[in-house]
C-alpha cells in the first residue's frame, strides 16, 4: 500500500546513507549546494542509528546502497557509468554493483534451478560452478550441459528479489507523490508515470521468460552486426526464474587495464559500443537498455559480447525518426530544426516561441562542438537542460525515458573506455545513414507501400463496405450529406489507387 508507513522506509533510506558515511560522499559527488546540504544532513543524522549497517568490509556508498535493495542498487548501477556527474571516485567506488555483490549460497541456487526445471542438477548439468557474477536481481553460474557438452551460463533470480523490489517501489511512487503535492513544478515531469516506467521495466527482469526472448529477439536483429555478438538462448533449460545462455568469454568492458595488456584499441570499442546502440535504437527501433560495463564484454578476437537481456527497449517508427532528426539536428548544428521538430512532435506547447526555443538549444549545443569529452561537464549540462524545458513547459515524455537513460549510460561506457571520445562525432554517421534510409524520397516510397499492405487487408470486404455506404445512402433520415458519401467513396478508392502505385514504384526500386 502506498501509504504514510512509507515514510518509515524514506527516513531509513536517509539514516542508512548517514550510517553508512555515505552522505556525505554523495552530497559532494552531487555538488549540492549549501542549504540542499544543511538539510539533508539535519534530518538524517539524528535518524542515523535507524539506518541499516549493510556490509562493512565494502565502501560506504556501496554498503548503503546494496542495504537498501535492489532498486536502490539499480539506480547505483546508472551512477557507476557517469564518472563526469559523481567523480571517478564515486563512479569507480560503485561499479562493483554491476556484478560483483554479495552471492547467495550455490545450494540455494540449486535447489531454484531443479525446482524450475524439474530435474536435478545433476542431470541436467555435469558441472555447475560457484557464482561467477552476482547483480541486484539474479546472479550467474557456468556449467556444461551434460547430454551436449556445451559450456553456458545459467542465471538464477536472488531468492525473495520480488517482495523486496516491490518494497522499494511503494516507497518511491509514495515519495513521488509527495514531490507532486508539495513541488507543483514538478507536475510537468510526471513523476508518478516515470516511476511507473520504472516499475513496469524492472518487472520485466523478474520474469527470465521474458528476458530469454529479447535475447532471442535481439540476437535475430543483429545476426549481421559486424564485430558484435549475443550468446544463444537454450530454451529447454530455461523458466520464470532460470535462464540458460551460450557461454560468452571475454574481458570485461570495464576492466581498462586488462584491455590494454590484451592488446585492444579502446578508442575503438568506445566508438564501436556507442554505434551499436544508436544503430540498434534507430535501425531496429529494438535496443539493449542496460548496456553498463558489467553487461558487456570484449572477446578475443575483438568482438563486442552484449548479455543481460533483462531491461530491452523498444521505439516505434515515428518516434525513431524524431530523435533521429533532433540527433542530426545537433549535429549540423542547425537549432532552428532541431526546434522546430519538438513543435511538430508535440514534445513542446504550440504557444511558446520556437525562435526562443531554438536558440535555448543553441545555448546547449555549441559548447559541446570543438571540445573533446573531458572538458564538459555532463553534469552542468543536464542542469542547464532541465532549465530550458522548466522554461518552456516540456514535459517528460515517458516513452522516450528508457531511450534518454540508455543513451546517457552507454556515452558513460564510452568515456570510461576513451575520455576523449567525442560523442557527436561518433554518432553522426550512423544517424546520417538512418536518416537517409528513412526520411526522404525512398522512405516516402516505403510508407506508402506499408499503407497499400494495410489496404490490401480489407480487399475482400470492398464489396460488403461499398454496399454498405450505397445502402446507408438510400435512408434518407439516418443517413449522412450525399457529398460525405460520396468523399468516402473517393477515398477509399483512391487509397486503394495509391497503394497500388506505390507496390508498382517499390517493386521497380
Amino acid at each position: 500500500m502506498r501509504g504514510p508507513h512509507n515514510i518509515w522506509r524514506l527516513i531509513r533510506t536517509g539514516a542508512t546513507l548517514e550510517r553508512a558515511g555515505a552522505m556525505t560522499i554523495v552530497l559532494d559527488a552531487f555538488e549540492t549546494g549549501p542549504a540542499v546540504r544543511f538539510t539533508a544532513r539535519a534530518l538524517a543524522w539524528p535518524f542515523r542509528w535507524l539506518g541499516y549497517r549493510g556490509d562493512p568490509s565494502l565502501p560506504p556508498a556501496t554498503r548503503a546502497v546494496t542495504a537498501l535493495g535492489p532498486a536502490y542498487i539499480k539506480f547505483g548501477q546508472i551512477l557507476s557509468t557517469r564518472p563526469d556527474v559523481v567523480g571517478d571516485e564515486l563512479a569507480q567506488e560503485l561499479r562493483v554493483l554491476q556484478d560483483k555483490l554479495p552471492p547467495f549460497p550455490v545450494a540455494e541456487a540449486m535447489a531454484e534451478v531443479q525446482r524450475e526445471l524439474g530435474q536435478p542438477v545433476d542431470r541436467l548439468f555435469s558441472s555447475f560452478s560457484e557464482p561467477v557474477a552476482a547483480a541486484s536481481i539474479a546472479q550467474v553460474h557456468k556449467a556444461v550441459v551434460r547430454e551436449t557438452g556445451e559450456e553456458v551460463a545459467v542465471k538464477v533470480l536472488r531468492p525473495g528479489v520480488e517482495r523486496a523490489f516491490y518494497r522499494d517501489i511503494d516507497a518511491f511512487y509514495f515519495a513521488a507523490r509527495m514531490v507532486e503535492i508539495l513541488s507543483p513544478s514538478s507536475r510537468r515531469l510526471r513523476p508518478m508515470d516515470v516511476i511507473r516506467h520504472f516499475e513496469g521495466v524492472v518487472r520485466g527482469e523478474l520474469d527470465l521468460r521474458l528476458e530469454s526472448a529479447g535475447a532471442s529477439e535481439f540476437a535475430a536483429n543483429t545476426s549481421g552486426d559486424e564485430a558484435f555478438a549475443v550468446p544463444k538462448v537454450r530454451w529447454d533449460l530455461s523458466s520464470r526464474r532460470v535462464m540458460t545462455l551460450g557461454w560468452a568469454e571475454g574481458i570485461s568492458a570495464g576492466d581498462n587495464a586488462a584491455l590494454d595488456e590484451a592488446g585492444h584499441d579502446r578508442a575503438k570499442i568506445a566508438t564501436r559500443v556507442l554505434q551499436l546502440f544508436l544503430s540498434h535504437a534507430l535501425r531496429d527501433g529494438f535496443f539493449h537498455a542496460d548496456m553498463h560495463q558489467g553487461n558487456l564484454k570484449v572477446g578475443a578476437n575483438g568482438d563486442i559480447i552484449a548479455y543481460d537481456f533483462g531491461i530491452m527497449g523498444r521505439i516505434d517508427a515515428y518516434t525513431r525518426r524524431v530523435y533521429a532528426e533532433i540527433l542530426i539536428g545537433f549535429i549540423r548544428r542547425d537549432y532552428r530544426r532541431v526546434a522546430e521538430v519538438h513543435f511538430e512532435a508535440g514534445y513542446v506547447p504550440a504557444d511558446r516561441d520556437v525562435d526562443e526555443f531554438a536558440s535555448a538549444l543553441r545555448a546547449v549545443g555549441e559548447p559541446i562542438f570543438g571540445m573533446d569529452a573531458s572538458r564538459i561537464s555532463m553534469g552542468r549540462l543536464l542542469a542547464y537542460l532541465f532549465e530550458v524545458t522548466e522554461r518552456f513547459g516540456m514535459q517528460t515524455r515517458t516513452e522516450l525515458i528508457l531511450l534518454q537513460r540508455t543513451m546517457v549510460v552507454v556515452e558513460g561506457v564510452a568515456r570510461s573506455l576513451d575520455p576523449h571520445i567525442n560523442i557527436w562525432e561518433v554518432a553522426r554517421p550512423v544517424v546520417e545513414d538512418y536518416i537517409k534510409r528513412s526520411i526522404g524520397p525512398s522512405a516516402m516510397v516505403n510508407d506508402l507501400i506499408r499503407t497499400a499492405r494495410v489496404l490490401s487487408h480489407f480487399g475482400p470486404r470492398l464489396p460488403q463496405i461499398v454496399e454498405s455506404l450505397l445502402r446507408r445512402s438510400s435512408e434518407p433520415p439516418v443517413a449522412p450529406p450525399r457529398r460525405k458519401i460520396r468523399r468516402d467513396l473517393v477515398l477509399l478508392f483512391a487509397g486503394g489507387a495509391i497503394g497500388g502505385i506505390a507496390i508498382l514504384i517499390g517493386s521497380v526500386l
